[in-house]
């Protein structure tokens, strides 16, 4: 049984949210898609809290809901686990965002109206609600994204992003082994170096009032460097993966 859409979301101690961000987003699933098969795959990324009994307790109430548990290995590793879940359920869309409640269901729509443009679209918070040091982090991989790849990515690993599946299925083979701390950056550059249009959409972003934050204040600039040395070595690998994504895209209606 093929999908229309699947929505990815890792999950991360947010016991106090979950359930009211599983029912916007299954509503909106059955509201703009009645008739179609659509996900929702939450992926419990071995939260310490009640997260994973909450979905388990919840997921007979909404059965567009399917939960996947696995071993604490941080967000990049549980969205790429939620990823390969969709593409195995052969989705022919695949849209990625976060279990925090920091975005509005209303903005898929933007990102939705785009899909024949192109294979691979993000989002961008344009007004951020998070910390200062969050913020500089996401500047200073924006400016390397830049220098190293020259190319300019607004929010490269925002998660927000509509992906078309038999271009995330390409996209998976040709991600770094092993996974790369935030996969979503090397994604979207990816997609950007393949020559398709990523369109950097608009959209809310609120400020969080529940959860955990899964990375410490403390420990974001070793996951700057990190990331800044990642995409560094990925760039003497990069020519011969895009080649591989540069296969025209069967658009579909």
């Amino acid at each position: 049984m093929s999908l229309l859409l699947s929505i990815v979301m890792p999950a991360y101690n947010e016991e106090e949210v979950i359930e009211t961000v599983v029912k916007q987003w299954t509503d909106l699933l059955t509201r703009q898609f009645p008739t179609e098969n659509t996900r929702l795959i939450v992926v419990n990324d071995g939260s310490r809290d009640k997260t994973g009994a909450i979905l388990d307790q919840i997921k007979s109430r909404y059965p567009k809901l399917m939960v996947v548990h696995q071993v604490n290995g941080g967000h990049g590793n549980a969205v790429v686990n939620g990823y390969r879940q969709a593409v195995a359920l052969d989705s022919e869309y695949v849209f990625q965002t976060d279990s925090d409640d920091q975005f509005v269901t209303d903005d898929f729509g933007k990102l939705w109206a785009k899909r024949d443009e192109s294979p691979f679209i993000l989002g961008y918070r344009e007004e951020r609600y998070d910390a200062m040091a969050r913020l500089l982090i996401t500047r200073i991989l924006r400016w390397s994204i830049a220098f190293i790849y020259g190319t300019y990515i607004m929010d490269s690993n925002i998660p927000f992003r509509l992906i078309r599946g038999t271009f995330l299925r390409k996209l998976l083979a040709q991600l770094p082994d092993p996974t790369p701390f935030a996969p979503n950056i090397f994604l979207a550059v990816m997609s950007k170096k393949a020559g398709f249009n990523t369109f950097d959409i608009p959209i809310t972003h609120k400020e969080r009032l529940t959860g955990t934050v899964s990375i410490l204040k403390w420990k974001l600039l070793k996951v700057c460097i990190q990331s800044f040395k990642e995409l560094a070595q990925f760039r003497f690998e990069l020519g011969g993966k895009v080649k591989a994504l540069k296969k025209p895209e069967p658009v579909t209606a």
